[in-house]
C-alpha cells in the first residue's frame, strides 16, 4: 500500500496559484531572508511540554471564516480545554480567571496585531458548603440551581506598533453556557446554549462555553504513523470529547483595511500570570498542526510563547520539515526536494490573488480573505479541491485540514500527486446553521449510547438480567435505576440508599 488513505478527488486552484506564484518568483530568496527570527503558530491538542500539563491555558484550535448566513460578517471560533471528558465531575470545566483569552487581527500583513479582542472570566459560587456543580435540574442561566457560573467580558484594544493606542469595551458581565452535566441535570441544553448567544452593539455576536470538539482526525499518528502498517486509521480521536470555546460574530468592515484590501491575518493567544504578577504569553496557535507536528521537542515551549513578527527562528522547520521523511522511511513515498518553498508560500504568505495581503511578512497566522462569498456545499478539501471559501483560506468547521495538510506536505503542489488522508472526513456531530455553528457539547449522561467500558449499561454492569430485576436487592436496584436517569438522580438515590440502611441500624 503506497498511500495512508485515498480521497479520489482531484487538484485544482490551490496547485494552479501556488505554482504560479512560484513560477512568477513569488517567492526568492529575499522573501526568505525577510522572517527575522521569531517563532510559528500552533493548532493542535496538548502540542507542548509544557502547555500539555495547563490544560484552562491551553489553545487547541482556531476557525476563522466568512459567516455562511451573514456573508457581510466573519466568525471567529477559539478553543481551549483539550480532551473534556463529559463526565468529569465535580469541578466541571471553567476558564481560568488568571488568564487573558485573547484573538488578534492583523490587517494590513505586517505580521503584527491592529486589533486585540480580550476574554476575561470571573467565577460565581452561590453555595460554598455543598461539592455540586447544581443542585437540581437547571432551567436557565441565572436558575438558582445552577451553582458555579462565570461570565467574562470582552474588550477590544487598538493596536499600532504593538503600543496600545484605545481600549473600548465591547461586551460586559455575559453569561457563559456551563458544562453539560447530563439530561438530569440540563434536561434542555439547547435552550442553555441559546442563552448564550448575546447580540452586540452593532451587529456583532458573542458565546463563551462549552462546545463538543469541532476537530475531526485520527490522532493515532503518533504511533508510528498509524501503527506502522495503515492499521490504525479512521476513528475520530476526539470523538465524545468537549472544549471550551469563544466565539465572535463581527461585521467584517471592522477587521480588515478596506474593500480594496480585505485579507486579514488571525492567531490566537493566552496569558497568565506568573509568580511576580507579570503577564505571561503560555499558548499560541493560528494554522492547524504547526507546533504538534513540525516544531521539534527542543522548542516547542519557546513557539508558545513567541509572537508571528519573529517566526524566522523556526523557518528550518518549515523549509526542511521532518514528517515526509518519517512517512518515506515507513511507507516509501518519497519526500518532496527541499527546501519547501511551497510550504512556506501557502502556510506563512498565504496564497498570491487568493489570501496574500500586498507586501505579507512571512509568519504563521490564518489568512482570510473576508470578500470571498461562501459556498452552499463546502468542500472537505476546501481550496485544494476548488473551493475558494476554505482552507488554507481561513478555517471552517467542516474543512479536513489533516488531509488537506497531509497532501500538501507530501509535494501536491510540486507534482507529486497523492490523495493522502487518515480516513476521518467529517465531524461525529452536524455543525449548527447559526452562530456559533459549533455542535453542543456530549453530555455527561450519555446511556447505553455512549459505549462506556465493558460494553453495558449501569444494570447489566450490577447484575441486573433483561428486565432489570434479576440478581439486584431492592436497595441496588434504587441506586441503580437512579445511575441510569444522571448525576441529580443518582444522588438522590444514594441518599435515599444511606436514610433506609440508617433506620434499619436504628431499629425502624
Amino acid at each position: 500500500m503506497t498511500a495512508i488513505t485515498r480521497t479520489g478527488l482531484g487538484r485544482r486552484s490551490l496547485a494552479a496559484l501556488v505554482c504560479g506564484a512560484l513560477a512568477a518568483g513569488g517567492l526568492g530568496a529575499a522573501g526568505v531572508t525577510a522572517l527575522e527570527p521569531g517563532a510559528a503558530h500552533a493548532s493542535s491538542h496538548r502540542e507542548a511540554p509544557l502547555i500539555s500539563g495547563q490544560p484552562q491555558y491551553d489553545n487547541t484550535d482556531l476557525y476563522a471564516f466568512v459567516s455562511p448566513d451573514r456573508p457581510d460578517t466573519t466568525t471567529i471560533v477559539a478553543n481551549w480545554i483539550p480532551f473534556e471528558e463529559p463526565a468529569g465531575g465535580p469541578n466541571f470545566y471553567q476558564f481560568a480567571e488568571d488568564a487573558r483569552y485573547d484573538v488578534h487581527i492583523d490587517s494590513d500583513g505586517d505580521a503584527q496585531g491592529d486589533l486585540l479582542y480580550r476574554w476575561t472570566f470571573r467565577t460565581h459560587v452561590k453555595n460554598g458548603n455543598t461539592f455540586l456543580y447544581n443542585t437540581g435540574p437547571v432551567e436557565s442561566l441565572d436558575d438558582p440551581d445552577l451553582n458555579v457560573t462565570q461570565t467574562y467580558d470582552i474588550d477590544v484594544l487598538q493596536l499600532r506598533h504593538q503600543k496600545l493606542v484605545s481600549k473600548t469595551k465591547l461586551a460586559d458581565d455575559v453569561p457563559v453556557a456551563p458544562s453539560n452535566v447530563g439530561k438530569a441535570s440540563m434536561p434542555d441544553y439547547q435552550r442553555l446554549r441559546d442563552q448564550a448567544v448575546r447580540e452586540l452593539t452593532g451587529g456583532a455576536k458573542a458565546f463563551a462555553g462549552q462546545a463538543d470538539d469541532p476537530f475531526f482526525l485520527d490522532l493515532r499518528v503518533f504511533d508510528l504513523l498509524y501503527g506502522g502498517d495503515l492499521s490504525e486509521v479512521g476513528r475520530d480521536t476526539l470523538k465524545g470529547y468537549n472544549v471550551n470555546t469563544v466565539a465572535l460574530q463581527l461585521p467584517s468592515t471592522w477587521i480588515r483595511q478596506s474593500d480594496e484590501q480585505p485579507v486579514v491575518g488571525i492567531w490566537a493567544t493566552t496569558q497568565r500570570k506568573n509568580a511576580q504578577g507579570h503577564w505571561t504569553q503560555v499558548s499560541r496557535l493560528g494554522m492547524p498542526l504547526v507546533n504538534e507536528v513540525v516544531v521539534p521537542q527542543k522548542a516547542k515551549d519557546r513557539f508558545n510563547a513567541s509572537s508571528p513578527w519573529t517566526d524566522g527562528q523556526f523557518l528550518p522547520f518549515v523549509t526542511k520539515p521532518e514528517l515526509p521523511k518519517l512517512i518515506e522511511a515507513i511507507y516509501k513515498i518519497k519526500a518532496p526536494a527541499e527546501p519547501r518553498n511551497d510550504l512556506v508560500d501557502v502556510f506563512l504568505k498565504g496564497v498570491q490573488g487568493l489570501n496574500q495581503p500586498p507586501n505579507v511578512r512571512p509568519a504563521e497566522a490564518l489568512r482570510l480573505n473576508t470578500s470571498i462569498q461562501p459556498t452552499a456545499q463546502p468542500k472537505r478539501l476546501g481550496v485544494l479541491d476548488g473551493d475558494n471559501a476554505g482552507f488554507p483560506n481561513g478555517r471552517r468547521l467542516t474543512d479536513d485540514v489533516i488531509d488537506i495538510s497531509l497532501q500538501v506536505v507530501e509535494g501536491e503542489l510540486v507534482g507529486q500527486k497523492n490523495d493522502l488522508g487518515d480516513a476521518v472526513d467529517a465531524n461525529d456531530k452536524k455543525f449548527g446553521s447559526s452562530f456559533p455553528y459549533v455542535a453542543n457539547p456530549t453530555a455527561g449522561s450519555r446511556g447505553k449510547t455512549a459505549e462506556p467500558a465493558g460494553g453495558d449499561d449501569v444494570r447489566t454492569q450490577l447484575g441486573a438480567g433483561p428486565a432489570g430485576t434479576s440478581g439486584l436487592s431492592d436497595d441496588a436496584l434504587l441506586v441503580a435505576s437512579a445511575a441510569s436517569a444522571g448525576t441529580g438522580f443518582l444522588l438522590i438515590g444514594t441518599g435515599l440508599l444511606w436514610w433506609r440502611r440508617r433506620q434499619r441500624i436504628r431499629g425502624y
